[in-house]
């Protein structure tokens, strides 16, 4: 019996295997498109816009460095990139990654390699820095929450824990056009990458 296609074109022109994804297939021009278009929350937003998954690794990025003041562009360059993958899975809520199951997750993690290989990273993180951007991440999804998904700030509290005022302070969710926001996504990219080398 015949596979089914396993890969995708991309606007690059690169063809991605998403089951064996090799570090050359990557380019962060697709990557910074493909998250630019995929909406957080399902698209279960307020605004005129979407909030993608580009705007939302930028908020991540900045809210680790605030977080970890200590860790250099490497580290930054990492949270920009924590949901990579999306750029051609999908950004999945966490209810529905729980009904796929674990084929998810290693599909996550074969891309999240390829994307960190290409760019200088680790194919895995240590585990001290997943946990920070986890961390991270967090913040940005209460901020979400709150703003612009619909959420009390008590649900907000119980489902990803209340960040400390001052974390918050000067953050707030700006949506704007996918081509503003996939341009500040790879300018970020490049300005970490640039740094990192250094």
């Amino acid at each position: 019996m015949k596979q089914p296609r396993a890969w995708q074109r991309m606007l690059s022109g690169r063809r991605l295997d998403l089951l064996d994804p090799t570090p050359m297939d990557i380019e962060i021009e697709d990557i910074a498109h493909g998250l630019a278009f995929v909406a957080r929350w399902n698209g279960q937003t307020h605004g005129d816009w979407p909030y993608s998954v580009a705007e939302h690794s930028l908020l991540v990025e900045r809210i680790f460095s605030r977080m970890n003041p200590k860790e250099g562009p490497r580290w930054q360059l990492a949270a920009l990139l924590h949901d990579g993958p999306e750029y051609v899975i999908g950004d999945m809520i966490s209810p529905v990654k729980a009904a796929v199951g674990p084929g998810y997750s290693a599909l996550d993690d074969r891309l999240t390699a390829a994307i960190h290989l290409r760019f200088g990273l680790p194919a895995t993180l240590p585990v001290i820095i997943k946990k920070a951007i986890k961390a991270a991440d967090k913040v940005s999804a209460w901020l979400e929450a709150v703003q612009i998904a619909g959420f009390s700030q008590t649900e907000a509290d119980r489902l990803f824990g209340k960040p400390p005022a001052a974390m918050l302070k000067g953050l707030s969710i700006d949506l704007r056009p996918p081509v503003a926001v996939r341009a500040d996504f790879i300018a970020r990219h490049n300005a970490l990458l640039k740094a990192a080398s250094q």
